[in-house]
């Protein structure tokens, strides 16, 4: 297959794991430049953090659209770095991989800057080298790299970035953050990593051999429900952005607080126990929770 045949197939195997995000991608209603744009994003954070996995398809395909020999392409850190060889092409020159070619009209409509899409890079790349998070702070500094890039390019993309809206949007995403960390604990712990800090789990007497068991124990579920609550509690404060906003770009962001609300209420309804697998809230929680924060009752 050459490169131009793979193309397509390498941003559909990519771009087609939208629909499992706890949050609205690109929804229908809104225009298609903005769904067009918010797309390419999504294509390079969803790829970037595949790479940070592990969890690229076989074959090597995209390893091979960036450049990189068959006997490198399992070393993480070589494909982080040809990546992010690959992005700064997207400013300057013209990107190896399809999905690159795909963000560079964005970039260049909506005058984005390198900064969030290499917070990204620099995210997984931590991933790499820290499996463990002592403090809280420390977690957050995480998620200042790998999800509060993400609701900047979103107001990067829409026009509608100030520094009030920043500051919200990071609450916002940090949340959503710790939000799939704790539905992940079993598959984190499978790639030898933990999101719960340290001193939380200290704290609630977790050990981490607790967090391979198929159920959660007591100890276990109290840690869960109190960053539980740490996530709702920034939730809430980053809720006003919705606000700030008017038209479908008001639906989007309530989608996003939507999708953060519902799923900690999924968590919840498993009895905070997120071992035999990630509780996933249903279409209709997350309506309901939409409605309710576009009412302005939440």
């Amino acid at each position: 297959m050459t490169r131009t045949d793979a193309a397509p197939h390498l941003e559909r195997a990519t771009l087609d794991k939208a629909a499992a995000e706890n949050f609205p991608v690109a929804p229908f209603f809104l225009p298609r430049d903005w769904r067009d744009d918010l797309m390419a994003v999504y294509g390079f954070a969803r790829l970037v953090d595949d790479i940070g996995d592990g969890d690229l398809a076989p074959g090597g395909a995209d390893a091979r659209a960036l450049g990189v020999s068959a006997a490198d392409a399992a070393d993480r850190l070589v494909l982080l770095d040809a990546f992010e060889a690959d992005l700064r092409r997207v400013f300057d020159g013209t990107p190896r991989h399809p999905l690159l070619r795909r963000l560079q009209p964005t970039v260049r409509r909506r005058s984005l800057t390198p900064e969030p899409f290499l917070g990204l890079i620099a995210a997984n790349r931590q991933d790499q080298l820290v499996a463990r998070y002592e403090t809280y702070d420390d977690l957050l500094a995480y998620c200042e790299l790998s999800a509060n890039p993400v609701g900047r390019l979103v107001l990067g993309v829409t026009g509608t970035s100030t520094p009030e809206r920043i500051r919200l949007s990071d609450a916002i995403c940090t949340a959503l953050q710790i939000v799939e960390h704790l539905q992940d604990v079993a598959e984190d712990l499978g790639r030898d990593r933990i999101y719960l800090p340290a001193e939380d789990m200290k704290r609630f007497h977790v050990q981490e051999t607790d967090l391979a068991a198929k159920t959660a124990g007591a100890s276990v579920r109290a840690l869960v429900a109190y960053e539980a609550q740490r996530a709702r509690d920034l939730l809430n404060e980053g809720a006003p952005l919705v606000g700030s906003v008017h038209g479908r770009l008001k639906l989007l962001l309530a989608g996003f607080v939507a999708g953060g609300r519902a799923a900690i209420r999924a968590i919840a309804a498993a009895e905070y126990d997120v071992l035999p697998g990630p509780p996933r809230p249903g279409k209709v929680q997350l309506l309901r929770e939409a409605g309710v924060i576009l009412r302005g009752e939440g």
